[in-house]
């Protein structure tokens, strides 16, 4: 599970107010940035620590792991 209102808080703190400004600091492509600015999907590792770099947030913050899902006894 990817957090993406922590990344818009964390880079609107620091004036990215726009996924454009997010791939411009993160040196992504504007398709990537917008993927991540709009929740469409999770950072892949190199994208995570440009993250950790770019705004503080570390990858564990980032990313939490989903609950399992609950298993179900066999027939």
């Amino acid at each position: 599970m990817y957090d993406r209102a922590l990344l818009q808080a964390v880079a609107q703190d620091k004036g990215d107010s726009h996924y454009t400004d997010l791939a411009t600091r993160l040196n992504v492509a504007h398709a990537t940035a917008w993927r991540l600015w709009t929740g469409k999907t999770a950072p892949s590792a190199r994208v995570a620590a440009a993250v950790e770099d770019a705004y503080g947030i570390p990858a564990s913050r980032l990313l939490k792991l989903a609950a399992p899902a609950p298993l179900q006894a066999a027939a």
